[in-house]
């Protein structure tokens, strides 16, 4: 066991090395100077280059590009990110800042999509109908295909222009989370509801639930007692998938909402060229994608002991050789 998780904290480090490297290296192979962004603004005069020729000494943006990579990803390692090139905040301040109302968000999207996904798939097993099961079989792929933003302004149009339930923009109260949730709990849910149904298909045709049927348990007690537990691994092994969609998806959404968070502030770290900040954002999200991903893993043996045993096969015990170095086998043919 110890061994597994040694090798599986081995393979997040390397996967956070890697990820960190990828976005620095996009980052600096864009035509466009971060510092000269900050110096600017919003201004139409021309850049002042002595600014601009200090604030790079200052962020040692004026260092080759290997020693730059080495201060950065040495000073990540001990959970230092540098400043904000725009701001002058500290990365890791602005991302604390912005984290708690994207935690919300995330949370609330996460079981709104659990809560439907899981609604589809048991629907879609339960029933016999065959137009109602090609029914429900047909929403997760719409639901995946919709962008997300699309379904945000619909939301919007709907409920908070037309009906005026529930505001249209910022984060305040509880009320300003229901729309923002819903839009990106859709598309989650959505591939939540494929993978589920889909493996819960298949295990409705195991032998063990026809022998449960065949004792008599009714097809309610078969699916939540049977074939839901099995048929939630497949659906577990997406897990980090999942949190991906929703990393991802809240960069749209909090910009169609107006909300503040790591989504918003990803989005002006990278129209801003913002370096430390977005590879800061991006260790933050790669650690939570591969965290998600071990639990996962050390989930898997409570769900079904089968996974985690002894995987060694016995080896059959070699045939006894006779004196004259033949096995009995052989002996016999002589």
């Amino acid at each position: 066991m110890y061994r597994y998780v040694g090798l599986r904290v081995l393979q997040a480090i390397g996967v956070l090395w890697a990820s960190f490297t990828i976005a620095f290296g996009i980052l600096f192979i864009l035509p466009s100077d971060p510092v000269s962004i900050a110096v600017q603004g919003n201004s139409a005069s021309p850049v002042d280059q002595q600014a601009v020729a200090d604030l790079q000494a200052r962020y040692g943006l004026d260092q080759s590009l290997l020693s730059q990579y080495w201060t950065s990803l040495s000073h990540a390692v001990r959970g230092d990110f540098g400043t904000s090139i725009s701001t002058g905040q500290p990365v890791t301040t602005a991302i604390a800042d912005a984290l708690p109302s994207t935690l919300q968000l995330a949370v609330g999207a996460l079981v709104l999509a659990v809560l439907f996904g899981s609604l589809i798939a048991f629907a879609t097993t339960y029933s016999r109908a065959q137009w109602l099961r090609t029914a429900l079989q047909a929403l997760p792929p719409l639901g995946v295909a919709i962008p997300t933003f699309w379904v945000g302004l619909m939301l919007l149009q709907v409920f908070s222009f037309n009906l005026h339930i529930f505001p249209a923009f910022g984060d305040k109260g509880f009320s300003s989370l229901v729309l923002p949730a819903l839009t990106l709990a859709i598309p989650t849910g959505a591939v939540l509801a494929q993978v589920l149904a889909s493996s819960m298909g298949t295990t409705w045709r195991q032998p063990y639930v026809e022998t449960a049927q065949a004792k008599g348990a009714s097809r309610f007690r078969v699916v939540t007692h049977h074939v839901v537990r099995l048929a939630s691994i497949p659906a577990l092994t997406i897990a980090g998938v999942l949190i991906g969609n929703l990393l991802a998806g809240a960069v749209v959404v909090e910009t169609v909402f107006s909300r503040a968070g790591v989504g918003r502030l990803t989005q002006t770290s990278v129209m801003a060229q913002d370096i430390p900040v977005v590879l800061g954002i991006v260790v933050m999200s790669t650690l939570v994608f591969v965290l998600v991903n071990l639990i996962v893993d050390l989930l898997y043996p409570l769900i079904d002991p089968r996974i985690v045993g002894n995987t060694r096969k016995k080896k059959s015990p070699e045939p006894e050789k006779t004196a004259a170095g033949r096995t009995d086998v052989e002996a016999a043919h002589v």
